[in-house]
This record gives structure tokens, C-alpha cells and sequence, in this order.
């Protein structure tokens, strides 16, 4: 079975192609544009797309050496996003599924990025905990099977991704801005200013970065460069105070689930030091990362997912539309 991924509900135009569980090809189109903004247009991105759909799906074709007629089925992504985006690509899908008379599959974001992870590791088995990290969502969720997930906790304010970028954009760096502060932090000391950590008493699993945002943001009124501390210093202190959170809370997550296992998801998955600061301290965890290609938005994960869903009987009318705040089904 042979399905084509499209993801569309942000800024990358990303295409895949998966055959039996199998990634053909991982295509993604960056919108480049979006830098000298400082943050992402929705309306520039949604005219991005259009622009580079048709490119994008005859390069991921090429790539996995097969034709549109051999595609079996279309999975696209319906939410969460940004509306103008979503209903880009999913208009592009619903036009690919018609003209071809073959199944339209609409996948949920999170789930994607959720299950990505077991293309990581295929012997991934349920249950186990996932922490999904990215520019909007920060989430803690137990995956006990296929449909059958529970919210453990989530930010109460800015996701852990958005900390980042509104950082990044308080200390002068680009967009985005996880890989502009982790760059920033290289050499620098973590230890060196001491941010705050929200929400980490009695055992709470939520998350909330708007006061270490501003905490940042009245340092740097005052601070000037000098000999004990140097921007470095400040960007590895930020990014240490963000990643503690992360960290503490998906162990007491592991701990409350009884968990054996632990995945993590989304684009600030892709963070070294989120890496090496959960291998520490769940020593004794499964942990899981997805392959760096397979942390930010991208065609695999909807293709992937797609074959999933298929496979187990999943069927949709094609009149679906986007849904911008699509959530998880819990249980």
C-alpha cells in the first residue's frame, strides 16, 4: 500500500511517500520568507503553499521512484494550525483523492508527531508516555493504545517552542527560535543566571513559560555584556530553565503512569540539551527521540499515520474541512 503525506499547518510545505510502513521519500519546502518577520504570516504562508504544493508532490514523487497512479490513498493534515494553511493543503489533497479515486485520510498533528516515533523504533509498544514539544502545543499525554489517549497536563500559557522564539527575539537572535538560542548557548554556562521554573511544586504535571519569558525580557533591560556573564551565558541559562521543566515533569509523569517508556515529540525535540538532560534523568527509562528529519513539520508522520489509520478500518466523508484547534480524542 502506497500512501502520499501532505502537511500544511504551518509553514512547511512538506510531502512524503510510505509504502508498507516504509518511508519512500521526506520532502519539505521551508518558507524562508517568514525570517525578516520574526515569526510566521499566516496569510504569506497560505500563498507559499499553493505556490509550492504541485513542486513539492512531484519531487517526493520522484524521490520514491513511483508515479501519482500507483498512490492507494492520501492522508493530509486537518488541525491543529493555522486555518488559511490547513485548508490549503487540504483542498490540494481532496483534489489529488478525486482525480484519482482513492481514499482521503484526515490526520490530527499531534497524533502524527506522536506516532513518528514508531518509526524510530517499530518494536515501540503501548503504554507508554509522550512528551510533545513544539511552537504551540507543550503536552503530556499517556498513549495507553491506538484511540485511547489521556491528557496528563499541559501549559497553562506559552508553549515551551514559543518560549524559545519569544527569547530568541528579547536576546536579538533569529526566527526560529530554538536552534538561534541553542546555537547562542554553545560555551555558555547554564548555571549563570538563575531563571525562573514554573509550576514545579506539588506535583504538578502543567506547564507555564510566560513568567520565565519575562523574566528574561527585565534582565536584558539592564544587562551588559562583561567578563562574568556573557550572552552565551544568558542564552544557556534560558534555554537550562526551559528544558528543567520539560525534564522534571515528563519524570513525574513516567513515575505517576508507572511507565516503562517514554517517547518525545514535536519540533523542540530536536534540542541536544532537552536530549542529553532526559537521558540523565531517567536513567532508568526507555526514551525514545525521533530522528531530527522527523521532529519538525513534516510529510512522514501524516503518511505514516495515514497507512496506520487505513489499515485499521478508518473511513471519512471527503466533505471534512480544517479545524484549526483540532484536539486529541481522550479516554
Amino acid at each position: 500500500m502506497i500512501i502520499l503525506g501532505i502537511e500544511t499547518s504551518c509553514d512547511e510545505t512538506a510531502v512524503s511517500v510510505c509504502r508498507n510502513g516504509e518511508i519512500l521519500s521526506n520532502t519539505v519546502s521551508s518558507q524562508l520568507i517568514h525570517n525578516s518577520y520574526g515569526g510566521v504570516v499566516p496569510e504569506i504562508a497560505s500563498r507559499e503553499h499553493e505556490k509550492l504544493l504541485n513542486i513539492v508532490v512531484d519531487k517526493s514523487l520522484g524521490e520514491a521512484g513511483i508515479n501519482l497512479a500507483d498512490v492507494d490513498a492520501v492522508a493530509v493534515t486537518q488541525g491543529p494550525g493555522l486555518a488559511g494553511t490547513l485548508l490549503t493543503g487540504i483542498s490540494f489533497a481532496k483534489g489529488l483523492a478525486m482525480g484519482l479515486n482513492i481514499p482521503l485520510i484526515p490526520v490530527n498533528h499531534l497524533e502524527a508527531h506522536i506516532f513518528a516515533n514508531f518509526l524510530v523504533d517499530p518494536t515501540l509498544e503501548y503504554p507508554f508516555v509522550c512528551l510533545l514539544v513544539s511552537g504551540g502545543h507543550t503536552q503530556l499525554w499517556h498513549i495507553k493504545n491506538m484511540d485511547s489517549y489521556t491528557l496528563l497536563g499541559e501549559t497553562r500559557d506559552d508553549a515551551a517552542g514559543e518560549a524559545f522564539d519569544k527569547g530568541a527575539r528579547i536576546l536579538g537572535l533569529g526566527y526560529p527560535g530554538g536552534p538561534a538560542i541553542e546555537t547562542e548557548a554553545i560555551g555558555g554556562n547554564p548555571d549563570a543566571v538563575h531563571f525562573p521554573r514554573g509550576l514545579m511544586g506539588n506535583d504538578s504535571l502543567e506547564f507555564s513559560y510566560s513568567g520565565l519569558k519575562t523574566s528574561l525580557l527585565y534582565f536584558m533591560d539592564d544587562f551588559k555584556e562583561n567578563v562574568s556573564i556573557s550572552k552565551n551565558d544568558v542564552a544557556a541559562s534560558y534555554q537550562q530553565a526551559i528544558v528543567d521543566s520539560l525534564v522534571e515533569k515528563m519524570n513525574r509523569a513516567v513515575y505517576q503512569t508507572k511507565s516503562k517508556t517514554c517517547v518525545i515529540a514535536g519540533g523542540v525535540a530536536a534540542n541536544k540539551t532537552l536530549r542529553i538532560c532526559s537521558r540523565e534523568k531517567l536513567a532508568n527509562i526507555r526514551i525514545l527521540f525521533p530522528d531530527l528529519s522527523f521532529c519538525t513539520d513534516n510529510g512522514a508522520m501524516v503518511s505514516f499515520l495515514g497507512e496506520v489509520k487505513l489499515n485499521a478500518g478508518y473511513t471519512t466523508n471527503i466533505e471534512f474541512g480544517a479545524q484549526p484547534n483540532l484536539k486529541m480524542a481522550t479516554s
